[in-house]
């Protein structure tokens, strides 16, 4: 079904993120102007805007999508207009990324991005048998660095080697870019490197995600259930580490739905009237 606007603004698009409507956001920026600025929109990738035949074909029809470009102007405009033509679910970023930023919404740094994933869909690789820290992580890079993210999960005697042969970005071992530093976690690095640890939500759900990985239930009250779901997804998948991803991404996605849209609920019995 099409779109039933042509545009979305800029604080529908952050509270689509993360969701399962989430939609596939293109940067259709010049290329001078993309790579002059310091933040890109979560999640987003960059194509060349004069050629979106070369392109069309990677985009998921069953998916919705925005089109973002500087300004909101003829760019994004004239291509959501032919995706749209096309059959796809198209809007395009209202007022581009230019009100994206005066909204103050989260951007991705740049030049990590481009430095850490320079190629989508990238490939990302870790220890087997996750449980808390390595499903944060791929639920992070997902959600707002690389929605096409591929994960592994090896041996840990055998992570760096393969990421070497198969080039893929290693995380959450010791040794590298990615992992614990000091009393934070890799999922905590993650957040500083990609620019994101001031964003309210996403820095409250570190403190839950460290105090259950790091044995630190007192620094947030819903860390101990967090444990405590995660173990027990765990023992159920048994080896099934992409089931789990699975299974791990929908924990997450609530905390974050939680913590964005309903923290300040209260529920108590008997019930009280509305």
């Amino acid at each position: 079904m099409l779109a039933q606007s042509f545009s979305i603004s800029p604080l529908e698009l952050w509270h689509a993120m993360a969701t399962p409507r989430a939609p596939q956001v293109i940067d259709v920026r010049r290329r001078d102007i993309y790579e002059s600025v310091a933040g890109l929109l979560p999640a987003s990738v960059w194509r060349e805007p004069t050629a979106l035949t070369s392109w069309i074909g990677t985009l998921d029809r069953a998916r919705p999508i925005v089109i973002a470009c500087k300004a909101g102007k003829e760019l994004s405009q004239n291509i959501t207009a032919e995706l749209r033509a096309a059959g796809f679910d198209a809007t395009m970023l209202a007022g581009g990324q230019g009100a994206w930023l005066d909204a103050k919404l989260p951007l991705i740094d740049r030049k990590t991005a481009d430095r850490i994933v320079p190629q989508r869909p990238s490939s990302w690789i870790t220890r087997r048998r996750p449980k808390i820290d390595r499903i944060a992580c791929p639920w992070l890079i997902r959600r707002f660095i690389d929605a096409d993210a591929k994960f592994l999960f090896v041996d840990p005697a055998y992570v760096a080697d393969a990421a070497r042969e198969f080039g893929a970005i290693p995380f959450d071992i010791e040794g590298v870019e990615i992992s614990h530093e000091g009393e934070r976690c890799s999922f905590d690095t993650l957040l500083k490197l990609f620019g994101l640890e001031s964003e309210p939500s996403l820095a409250r759900l570190a403190l839950i995600v460290r105090g259950a990985d790091t044995a630190r239930p007192d620094l947030a009250p819903e860390a101990a259930g967090l444990h405590a779901v995660s173990l027990g997804l765990s023992a159920l998948a048994g080896d099934d580490d992409h089931g789990l991803l699975r299974q791990g991404f929908v924990i997450y996605d609530a905390l974050f739905a939680w913590l964005r849209f309903a923290a300040d609920e209260k529920h108590n019995w008997p019930a009280k009237a509305r």
